[in-house]
């Protein structure tokens, strides 16, 4: 909570956090809205994001209100990322078919926007019946909160570019497998990019006074990153991948030099993406102590994101 505290009088403009259950050992904030809620009394300005919300988990009418609430009672600092969720062993786990997920999803998002947007709402779907429900308090934002969705496959994009949401761009892997189906379905619908424009890239963020501090934090960060991806493919019963170069890191998964350097790297990825939102993952999903990231969040917040100020470019914390 000091960290967050911190971000917010750094100048940051959001932090994201995600949702995993049934983790004793590993996860202290398995619920995002308590820890929203903490987070967004604590701050002033920063924006909280939940990245993702797996939707199919929920009762769409129970989790259009807590989100309200939230959006409310924070004065609309709320972004909501949604998606269908990951992890089998969660739907095992509270006796959900993982098959019928993305006919959860897809039913649960249109109820929470009717919810929000319309006085009473009813559905007589095959998955959830109610008749005449006001779900409340009315969200701040208008029409609702943010929307965001996570997902890689052409049939979950294709569900973003149907409603011109934007896309939470993943960092493992990263954006080379969204955007381009991202922008083919975009015109195809003859819609205009402003989902992309408004869609969030994720970086590992290495920054330091000189390139050689830097290459310190690279070499450091990169057997962790390793290990922790045979680990994690151990888990679902997958043989370790190929360790990742320090070469391709650096070239398609972090933003890393002098502040200078860094300010270039950014400018350019804004070019050549055509995205305006950054989430910069400064302890690299927990792999950094928070004071070290600390330290390199207040380099980077005093002296890269003041380039980018008189631009649309919004920078958030990812956790």
């Amino acid at each position: 909570m000091r960290l967050v505290e911190q971000a917010d009088e750094l100048g940051f403009d959001g932090i994201w956090f995600n949702e995993f259950h049934f983790k004793r050992e590993e996860l202290p904030y398995p619920s995002l809205l308590l820890l929203g809620a903490e987070i967004l009394g604590r701050t002033e300005r920063l924006r909280f994001g939940t990245s993702i919300m797996v939707l199919p988990l929920y009762h769409p009418l129970m989790l259009a209100e807590q989100l309200a609430q939230l959006d409310f009672q924070s004065g609309g600092r709320l972004d909501i990322g949604i998606g269908r969720g990951t992890d089998p062993s969660t739907f095992t786990a509270l006796a959900l078919d993982p098959d019928n997920a993305r006919e959860r999803f897809v039913a649960c998002l249109n109820i929470l926007v009717e919810a929000w947007t319309k006085p009473k709402i009813s559905s007589s779907g095959p998955i959830w019946q109610f008749t005449d429900v006001a779900v409340g308090p009315p969200p701040v934002q208008k029409p609702h909160p943010p929307l965001y969705v996570a997902g890689v496959s052409p049939e979950t994009i294709a569900i973003a570019v149907e409603r011109s949401l934007p896309l939470l761009l993943s960092l493992e892997p990263n954006e080379a497998r969204q955007l381009p189906e991202l922008r083919r379905q975009l015109e195809e619908a003859g819609k205009g990019f402003g989902p992309i424009e408004a869609s969030s890239l994720s970086r590992y963020i290495f920054v330091a006074p000189t390139a050689a501090e830097v290459d310190d934090q690279v070499d450091d960060l990169l057997e962790r990153i390793n290990g922790r991806r045979a680990l994690f493919a151990a888990r679902r019963g997958q043989p370790a991948p190929e360790p990742r170069s320090r070469e391709t890191l650096l070239s398609d998964f972090a933003i890393a030099g002098t502040p200078d350097q860094c300010i270039a790297q950014l400018a350019q990825l804004r070019q050549h993406s055509g995205v305006g939102g950054l989430r910069c993952f400064f302890s690299a999903n927990g792999l950094i102590d928070n004071a070290v990231a600390l330290a390199r969040m207040t380099l980077f917040a005093q002296e890269v994101m003041p380039a980018f100020r008189s631009t649309d470019v919004a920078f958030a914390l990812a956790r």
